[in-house]
């Protein structure tokens, strides 16, 4: 037996899921006796998600509630977003807010509420000692995505385009007081949407588990993540309409991100954002680039919790016991996806060391479970530049 180290833990949010749940949204807004809602949303959803449509009618048509809608423009949360949301927000005098999209409209809501509460701007914040106070106006998430977990964490990545790099703020008083999660919203993603955000969530389940923070708890919903996303990722991606897939991705990745919350990502996202802070792509793409070279590492350092992921998603064990079966098994996942490589960005080897550096600088990679060197780093980076196709 090993000996269990102490640990807190503090899991507030609310969670509601299951297939119909997004009808009883004006039912949770009730119970916050708010009729002034500010709700946010992708741009254009109505017109690509007919159930976040659905939704949104259900609230602008009922007449006991005033709501004010703010389009979050596409792409990453950045600065710019976060202010005008917040602006918005101040003037409606919302007593609640909805967010409604993906991990990147939930992230945009919660920075702005903040900022709103505070007074400030995103810049201001950051220029200044973190003031996190217990929110005085309630946040109901809605995820139309299954990636980020970001319903159920207390964390918001803002990208800082001028600068080319993403700043992460997290805090339990971010958090959503419930999390509405109905997998019917996530029915209208793309197939390369589906890969991207589920990678993302799989990454965040498996880091949650080797980060050298992690806990008994976020270890048991990390590993019962795994296990229900590894056949629904690729399964979710090849039919869309497969209620079973998206139900265990929209679980998966919800559980995935308190994993992730109780715990921390690693090298994985640090290494992701250093690509997202110079090429401006979507946040899960990132992340899958470098996950099977991140793991590969991961893997000579904690052997035992990556046999445990290999358990946990089925792969059959070899005999080699040095966790190499897990790796392998995402590889093929990312290989299922027809995940795109490195390379496929413009990226150069001259541009390697610069990432490292951006990397290297990023918190997440601190939460290893042993420290990464600058050439661990080059080296991931040089593994996935080189990687021509990927193959199951």
């Amino acid at each position: 037996m090993n000996n269990i180290e102490a640990f807190n833990n503090h899991l507030p949010v609310k969670v509601r899921f299951g297939e119909g749940k997004a009808a009883t949204l004006a039912d949770v807004i009730a119970e916050f006796n708010a009729t002034r809602v500010f709700l946010m949303v992708d741009e254009g959803i109505e017109k690509f998600n007919p159930a976040a449509k659905a939704c949104v009618d259900s609230l602008t048509s009922n007449s006991n509630l005033t709501v004010t809608t703010f389009e979050k423009p596409a792409g990453e949360p950045t600065i710019d977003m976060v202010d005008d949301a917040t602006k918005a927000l101040t003037a409606s005098k919302g007593e609640v807010v909805v967010a409604l999209g993906g991990g990147s409209v939930i992230d945009t809501a919660k920075a702005a509420r903040l900022c709103s509460q505070l007074g400030i701007t995103f810049r201001e914040f950051q220029s200044q000692p973190a003031q996190y106070p217990v929110p005085t106006v309630a946040l109901i998430a809605l995820p139309t995505s299954a990636g980020t977990g970001s319903e159920v964490s207390g964390g918001s990545v803002i990208s800082d385009p001028a600068a080319g790099r993403k700043a992460g703020i997290a805090n339990g008083n971010l958090r959503a007081q419930v999390a509405i999660v109905d997998p019917v919203l996530t029915y209208s993603m793309p197939p390369s949407m589906t890969a991207n955000t589920g990678i993302d969530a799989l990454a965040q389940a498996i880091a949650g588990i080797i980060a050298k923070c992690s806990t008994p708890i976020g270890d048991a919903i990390g590993y019962e993540a795994i296990r229900m996303m590894t056949p629904a990722l690729v399964a979710a991606y090849k039919d869309g309409t497969n209620k079973e897939a998206r139900a265990g991705m929209a679980a998966g990745s919800m559980m995935a991100g308190l994993t992730m919350n109780i715990s921390d990502c690693t090298a994985e996202h640090s290494l992701g954002q250093a690509i997202g802070g110079l090429k401006h792509v979507p946040h899960g793409l990132t992340i899958g680039l470098v996950l099977a070279e991140t793991l590969t590492r991961e893997a000579g350092v904690v052997p035992e919790k990556m046999e445990r992921v290999a358990d946990a998603m089925g792969e059959p064990d070899d005999g080699s016991k040095d966790g190499s079966r897990a790796v392998r098994a995402v590889s093929r996942i990312l290989a299922e996806l027809n995940f795109p490589v490195l390379s496929s960005l413009g990226f150069v080897e001259s541009d390697i060391d610069n990432l490292a550096d951006i990397a290297l600088e990023d918190f997440f990679i601190t939460m290893a479970p042993k420290p990464w060197s600058k050439q661990e780093v080059v080296d991931a980076f040089v593994s996935a530049l080189k990687l021509e196709a990927r193959v199951a």
